[in-house]
Order: C-alpha cells, then structure tokens, then sequence
C-alpha cells in the first residue's frame, strides 16, 4: 500500500468482515503493509485489529505476542496512539492474562510474572488496581487454590474505567455462588444480566449459557427454555465462544433433549477445529462428551452424528474421541497449575445425571434419527397410571388378559397385543389351541390391532386391508358377527380417506357399510353376534354419517342431516337397550360435534355434557378426554377461556391417569396453549404450544409435520407479541432449517415471511435479507400470489438497505415496484419507498437529501394512483407518514423553513384520519415542536404548539403520548428560562 491512510481504509473495510478465517488473514497482511511507514500510527492500529481478529477467533495463544509488539510501540511511540488505543493498551493487559491462563504450555510463573507488569503498569500510570485483583480471582478460580480469598480481595473493591464491563463483572460474581452451591444467591446476583439491564457485546448471552443448569435445579424451566433458544442463537458458529456451545450441548443432555444436542453438533463441527483457545475447548470437548454419554447410555452407540471434519463418525467413536481429548487437556492443565482442578471440574460435570425425569420441551424442532416414527402418544407394555399393573409372563395369561381388558374398552389392552404379537412372530414359535384358542381367532385379534393402528397414522388403506383380512379370519373361525363388524370398519377408512375430497365416489363403502348392518341385525336376531359387536356396526353407520354432514357443512343438506340424526338416535337408543353406555356416549358425543360444527352451542354443551354423565356411569374415565375436549373448544370459541383451560386440564389428568396409544395428546396441548392465551396466561400457552408441537414432531400420522409446524409458526406470534422476538426466531429456524419438503408450500412462505421480518427486528437485516430474497423467488411463480410477491420483495428491499447492500437494495426496490403495478400493495411499498429516504440521508451519502426527496416524490406519485376507496390503505395516513418522512429529511439537512411546512401537512393528514390519527398526529406535533425550538429558535411557539396537544392527547385517552409531549415541553421551558438568565 502507498501510504498510512490506504491502510486505515483498508483496516475500515476488514472491520466489516465477520470474524473469522478470512478477516485475521487480512489482518496479518495489514500488519505488514503498515511496517514499511515511518509513522507508527498505522501499525499501532493494524496490531489492535490483529489481536481483536486472533481473539474473537479463537486463536487467544497467539494475541500475547501482538501485544508485546503494541507495548514496545506503547515505550518507544506513545504519540502515536489515539486516546482509544491509549485506553485500550491498559484494557488489553486483562486479555493477554486470559489469554495465558487458555494455553497449559504457559508456565504458571510466566502468567505471575505477567499480573506482576500489569500491577506495576497500572500503578505508575495512577490506575486502580481492581482490575489485577479481577485477574488474580479468574487464575484461583481457574486452580482451585485459594479462590475464596481472591474472590473477597476482588469483589468487595470498587470499579474502576478499567474494569470489565459490568455484566461481565456480575457473571464471575454469579459463577462463583455457583460453585459454592447456591444456586439461588447466582441467579439473584445474575437477574439484572438476564433481564438484560446490563449487556456488552456478549452479554446477556455468555450469562444464559452458564445459567441454564442452575435455572433447571432452580425449578424455573420457562426461562432455561428461553435462555437456550436465545443463547444458543448467538454463540451458534462463533469460533470463539466453544465453551458457551459446550455448556448448550450438555444442557440438552441433561433435560433429555439429546436430538437438539446432536442439532448443536453438526451446526458447530467446525469448533472442533479451533484449537487456539486450549481451556475453551475442553470445556467444548466435556460438554460434547456428557452429550455422548447420554445417547451412548441410550444404545445409539451406532448413531452416525457430526464430529471433526474429515470423517465420519458414530456416538461411540466420536465419544473416545472427545474422552481421550478432554482427559489430555485436563491434565496437562493440572500439570501446569499443580493441582487437580481443572481434572476434578471435569469429573464432576461427566458425572451428572439429567435433572428431570420426561425431556424440557423447547418449542423447536428436533428429533432422534431412531426415533423417527414412534407413536406420539405411545406408552411402553408396562406402562405407569392409575391402572397399571403387572404384566402376565405365560402367553396364555397375557392372551386372557389382553381379551379381557379389549372387551372392557381398556385402553392399557393395547401394549399388551403388542406384546402377543411380538411373542407370536419369534422364531420357533407353537401355537397351543389348548391355552389360546383357535389360531385363526387370535391372527385376526391381531390384524384387528394393526389395523387400528393404520387408523392412528390416518393410514386408510393399510388399516382397511388390515381390517379386512381379520374379518376374512373370524369367518374362517365362524365368528360372522366380528367379521362384520370387523367389514363395517373397513368401509369407514375408505369414509375418512375422502375426507377432504368432496369428489370421492363413496357408492361402494356406503353400500358395504349398508350390507355389514343388515347382516348385523339378522345375526343379533340369531344370537350370533355379541352385543357389543353389533353396536360397533352401527357406530361405525353414525360415524359415517357423521363424516357426511361434516363434508357439507355449513350448507348440508336435509337429507344428510336426517341421515345423521337417525343414525345417531339409533346407535343410541340400541345402546340403551342392550345397556352399553360407553357406545351411547359415543352418540352423544357425535351429536355434540355436529352440534357445535352447526353452531348450535346450547345443543352441543347439552350433549357432551350426557356423554360425560354415560362414562361415568360405564366407569371407563378413559373414555373422558375427548368429550372434554370437545367441551373446552366450545368454551373457547364461546370467549370463555378461563373454563376452557379447566376443562383442559381435566382432559390431559384423565389421559395421564389412562396412558391410550389411540389418543394423541398433540391437539389437547395445542388447545390448552390457545385457551392459556386467550386467559392471558402466556407462560402457559408457551409451555403447551411447544409441547404440541414436540408431540405432533413424534406422532406418525400423517399431516403432523403440518401440524407441527403452523403450532409453532403460531408459538413464534405469541413469542413476539410478548417482545421475545430472539426465542420466535429461534422457534421458526428451527422449522426452515429443517426439510420442509413434506410441507405446505404457503405454510412454510407464511412461517419465512415471519422468519425474515424476526430477523429484521434483531437487526439482523442480512439474514433477513436472505429470507426474503428467497421467498420471493419462491412467490414469483405463484400465479395466485402476485400481491405477496409485492409484499416480500419491498421487505427483501429495505433489508438489503438497512445492511448497506445498496447496489443489490436498490435491485429489489425496482423489483418491487414493478410488481406492485401488475399486482398492487400500496401499503408495502409506500412505506419501502419511505423507508429508503430515511435510510438514504442516515448513510450521508452524496446528494443525500435529493435523493430521498425523490423517493418520497415517488411515494407521492403513487399515492395519487391508489384508487380513492381503495380499502388497502389508509389514505390519510399514508399521505401524512410521507410528509412527516419529508420533514425529517429536511430537518437533517438543515432545511427548518420547509421541515415546519411539511410537518405541518402530516399533522393536518393525520388530524383528517379522525380519533385513530391522534396518535400520529401527537408524534408530528413533537416533531414539529423540536423543529420550531431547535431549528428556528422560537420556543414559545413550541410550547404552545404542545400544550393544545397535550390537551387532545388527554381528552383522547392516549397518556402515554401526552407524558412524552409534557417531558418535551418541561424540558424546552427549562431551556428557555435557562436561555434567558445567561443572556
């Protein structure tokens, strides 16, 4: 380079860069391009650059040796330095000292030696000495000898402009209460960083990593699921923070969230390639290894997951990877330090056992590759609940037993089948006729349980065939009254399969179902068939029905509707008759339903209230959950959530009392999450949105990726609403990030819409950009969607803006412009055109006020163009945000005279929008009083200007509007007054 200021530029660009390979690569070669000026004021700043890029990269072994650089420079030309880099000298001793504590190759007496020079330097240039008593407390804590007292010498010092940041500060504070065990004194000591009072640049984000277990221990599950999600976010592919990765992966291990752990492996293979920072990554390696741990102690030793780059790996070899790291790590730690603490740290982190007893439900998505597919609700054969209990060894018992509770409705009969079937198909297996009756009969059980699980996964044809092939079974036996009930089934699954298909030609199930119900009633009259058989044949003839009228509702004819309601009153009354009041409550219950569907709540409660009534009479409380649903959704849409989230409760106590393979919990915790919100309980509705969507990730039927995935694009808006926009982008990545394949297409375009305008909010407006750049490749070639498109691409426009992509923004505002004339959304793209004269003067750019003057003039024109009754937009809201944006670009360009007169246009727009323009109106008036006071010196006018607004504020009920404008008016007469005594 031909001189200092080439490099100073030149160190400005590499400021942009993201830390990094590429960016500590140009530092280097700033570095030397700086050596060959006479004047040192190039290098000093290049060796800052060089020690911030080797530390931000993970690279801290190689930061002592810039320094020692910048303190000869600091000795032999201290003029070269600015007044930051003369502040940052002192500042950089505290990372050097870090830096040597991170390399076990440093001896202890070197680091001694270097506090020694750190003292001796702070003292001669007149610096406290708390900053040295910090750094003594981080090298005890980091031996183990004497950490309390260098924890009193430090913390009970004053701070100086030379300590860590405070947030820094009080998470070694709470670090320390942590370790001595109180884990209540930490988080009191770390509320301020967590509820983000206190931040610096890694902060609260270091502080929410190192919280998360203490929080579980604490009981305060909604905030570790939230700290993880945001936490996580942040340290997610920094080289530098490998420690803070560790400390996410073994949380996940530690509240059974192994498949998020695994999530966190192969997002972060690359930290197992940083190996500048030694201390941070065995904090890494332990972490990773009680991960591993943790699934290895599951069987998924043969688990392929992500490990260092260059080959693949399984949980088991990935495992005496990290153990063997990690072992050599700690000890030459402790070989340095001469003691075992670092080695004795590390055990009793391998040596904890998950804190909870079922997994911390995180709203994300993420699932075990081997449990892809499990059952939702699914319950193992000796499962837990009111009516568990041993279960029989010999075949024949379990046989029995499994009838038995079969017949009884028991839902607890299920994995009990599924270990006969598993018994029955072993090699080598006899059957005895003796012991468990004719084989055909149990073959057809069987067939019966695999069909009713084909039903469970919405799997219609194969829960047909399989129904089928059990009534040809029972036929085989002579049992015709199963075999048609079993036929009666069979024809409802190719009912529900057309469910969603208005065309389907039903002829032929309608027909089978007609004949299996003839046949019915001519077998009762002959005693062949049991009782409850044959009301199973005429639930399924109401169930039928029921799906009709469903179909053609809200416009269902009399025909279908007669159809219903015969069938219903039949299935009913043949209940009462032959005393089976489990079966009349299913009446009742579909009578409730198609009542509710109707909108005819007083019918519906009454009949869901009797369906109740029927299965405490049958004493089956397993049968409660879905009359309780039913009930709680009425509640809700009745705008009585309180009752809703009761009864939803009562649901969920019954299922977990009866665990039932059949009853997918999903759709129960969904609609407590809905009801939850709707009371304005919100930490609830988090919990049981994510739940759902946890429980729809593990069910196998089919649509619940679907489902799974609009709970949670709905638990991301209820996550933003409450200002927790990090934990509502986290929510939704977890969806895009995934395959999104088997989705929706508008679903998964809504859920990134979101993702992107989430991002925007962080001010992530990169990440942003990309999203909405993609979505709106996407949209484009939606012939429907034309509009959206308009949306999406003056979204991606002001996002490229807002990251200082100009050349590529001002591509995607041409593109949105054009859009917008073949498929108009004069909302969007006013206020893309608004926003980029804002942007536009903020970036002081040449010619900057004319160039946002013509954005808006744009804005303007095609206002003029939106019809007058166009219900899109507000006009007179839109005509005033583009005067008042004109305001303020005058404003910045020192334009007073015509900043008052376009203010004065957006307050007079504002103020023809009636009562909902008094808010605007109330911030153009502030404006405009700045403008006067500030711009053209005359305060009285200001003054008065915000007392009439004050007074509209007021008698407009808007007492946040009308504090502010009274602060602005206090603090202008004070000014005024104080004006006029200097004078």
């Amino acid at each position: 380079m031909e001189s200092p200021d080439a490099v100073f530029e030149a160190l400005r660009e590499n400021s942009d860069r993201h830390y990094g390979r590429q960016r500590t690569v140009r530092a280097e070669e700033l570095v030397e391009a700086a050596e060959q000026f006479e004047e040192k004021g190039a290098l000093v700043t290049a060796l800052f650059e060089l020690m911030s890029a080797y530390t931000y990269s993970g690279e801290d072994r190689k930061s002592p040796v810039v320094f020692a650089r910048i303190a000869q420079l600091w000795d032999s030309h201290p003029k070269e330095f600015s007044e930051w880099e003369a502040h940052q000298f002192y500042w950089r001793f505290k990372w050097v000292a870090t830096a040597l504590l991170q390399v076990p190759d440093v001896p202890l007496t070197a680091i001694e030696r270097w506090l020694g020079e750190m003292r001796e330097r702070y003292q001669k240039a007149g610096h406290d000495l708390q900053p040295v008593y910090a750094m003594r407390h981080h090298i005890a804590t980091h031996t183990g000898v004497g950490r309390a007292a260098a924890y009193d010498l430090w913390a009970t010092r004053g701070r100086t402009e030379l300590s860590d940041c405070e947030a820094c500060e009080t998470r070694h504070r709470a670090l320390f209460h942590v370790a001595e065990g109180d884990d209540a004194r930490a988080l009191r000591e770390w509320q301020p960083v967590l509820e983000g009072g206190q931040t610096c640049l890694e902060e609260p984000y270091v502080s929410k990593a190192y919280a998360l277990l203490p929080l579980v221990r604490s009981g305060r599950l909604d905030e570790a699921r939230s700290h993880h999600l945001t936490g996580y976010r942040f340290a997610r592919g920094k080289p530098d923070l490998p420690h803070v990765l560790g400390l996410h992966a073994e949380f996940c291990a530690l509240t059974r969230n192994e498949a998020r752990g695994l999530e966190i492996l192969a997002e972060n293979r690359a930290t197992f390639d940083v190996v500048g920072a030694p201390l941070d990554r065995l904090e890494w390696m332990t972490g990773v290894q009680v991960l591993l741990g943790r699934l290895a102690a599951q069987g998924h030793g043969d688990l392929a997951v992500a490990g260092p780059p260059g080959r693949n790996w399984t949980v088991e070899a990935l495992l005496a990877f990290v153990a063997g790291e990690g072992d050599r790590l700690a000890g030459a730690f402790d070989a340095r330090n001469g003691t075992s603490a670092v080695s004795a740290g590390r055990r009793e982190r391998l040596a904890r056992q998950p804190l909870l007893d079922e997994p911390l439900v995180l709203g994300i998505r993420a699932v075990l590759p081997s449990a892809e597919g499990a059952a939702e609700g699914a319950v193992p054969a000796a499962a837990t609940g009111a009516g568990a209990e041993p279960v029989p060894q010999e075949l024949g018992d379990l046989v029995a037993r499994a009838r038995e509770l079969t017949r009884i409705g028991r839902p607890d009969a299920d994995p009990l089948w599924d270990l006969v079937r598993a018994r029955t198909q072993a090699d080598g297996y006899t059957h005895d006729e003796d012991a468990l009756g004719p084989l055909a009969v149990l073959r057809a059980e069987l067939a019966e349980r695999a069909a009713f699980e084909g039903f469970e996964r919405e799997e219609w044809p194969q829960a047909r065939a399989a129904m089928l092939t059990a009534a040809g079974l029972y036929d085989e036996a002579g049992l015709a009254g199963r075999a048609a009930a079993a036929r009666a089934r069979a024809a409802t699954a190719v009912v529900a399969s057309a469910e969603d298909d208005p065309a389907a030609d039903l002829t032929e199930p309608l027909a089978e179902l007609a004949a299996q119900l003839a046949a019915a009633e001519e077998l009762l009259a002959e005693e062949r068939i049991e009782p409850d058989r044959y009301l199973a044949v005429l639930q399924c003839d109401a169930m039928v029905a029921r799906h009709r009228l469903i179909a053609e509702l809200p416009d269902a004819g009399e025909e279908v509707r007669t159809a219903f309601e015969a069938a219903a009153d039949r299935l009913l009354d043949e209940a009462g008759r032959l005393g089976s009041p489990q079966r009349a409550s299913a009446a009742r219950q579909y009578a409730g339903d198609v009542a509710a569907r109707s909108g005819d709540f007083t019918r519906a409660t009454a009949e869901l209230g009797a369906a109740l009534e029927l299965v405490e009479e049958a004493d089956q409380p397993w049968r409660a959950p879905r009359p309780l649903a039913l009930l709680a959704q009425i509640e809700l849409f009745r705008g009585r959530p309180e009752e809703a989230v009761a009864l939803c409760h009562r649901a969920l106590a019954a299922a977990a009392r009866w665990p039932d393979q059949s009853l997918a919990l999903a759709p129960f915790h969904a609609l407590l999450g809905h009801a939850s919100a709707a009371a304005g309980d919100t930490a609830a509705a988090v919990r049981h949105l994510s739940e759902a969507a946890d429980r729809f990730d593990r069910s196998p039927a089919l649509g619940s990726a679907g489902q799974a995935a609009q709970v949670r694009l709905e638990l991301a808006d209820m996550l933003g609403a409450q200002d927790r926009t990090a934990d509502a982008v986290a929510v939704l990545e977890s969806v895009v990030l995934g395959d999104t394949s088997g989705l929706d297409p508008r679903l998964v375009a809504q859920i990134r819409l979101n993702l992107g305008r989430g991002l925007a909010a962080l001010g992530e407006h990169r990440a942003a950009a990309e999203e909405f750049i993609g979505l709106a490749d996407t949209v484009a070639a939606w012939t429907d969607e034309q509009v959206t498109h308009t949306l999406v691409a003056s979204e991606a426009a002001v996002a490229l803006a807002e990251a200082g992509q100009w050349e590529a923004a001002a591509a995607a505002y041409a593109r949105a412009v054009a859009s917008h004339r073949q498929a108009p959304r004069p909302g969007a793209v006013l206020q893309m055109m608004r926003t980029f004269a804002r942007l536009t003067m903020a970036a002081r750019e040449a010619e900057g006020l004319d160039a946002a003057l013509g954005h808006l003039a744009e804005a303007d024109a095609l206002l003029t163009e939106v019809p007058a009754d166009s219900p899109d937009i507000a006009r007179w809201y839109q005509a005033g945000a583009t005067h008042y944006q004109r305001s303020r670009a005058y404003a910045d360009a020192a334009s007073y005279p015509e900043a008052l007169a376009e203010i004065e246009r957006a307050i007079a727009a504002y103020e023809s929008g009636g009562t909902p323009g008094e808010e605007p109106r109330a911030e153009a008036v502030r404006i405009a009083a700045l403008i006067e006071a500030n711009g053209l010196h005359d305060p009285a006018a200001a003054t008065a200007r915000l007392t009439e607004t004050i007074a509209r504020c007021e008698a407009a009920q808007l007492p946040a509007a009308a504090q502010t404008l009274t602060a602005l008016r206090t603090r202008l007469q004070a000014n005024a007054k104080k004006s006029a005594q200097g004078g």
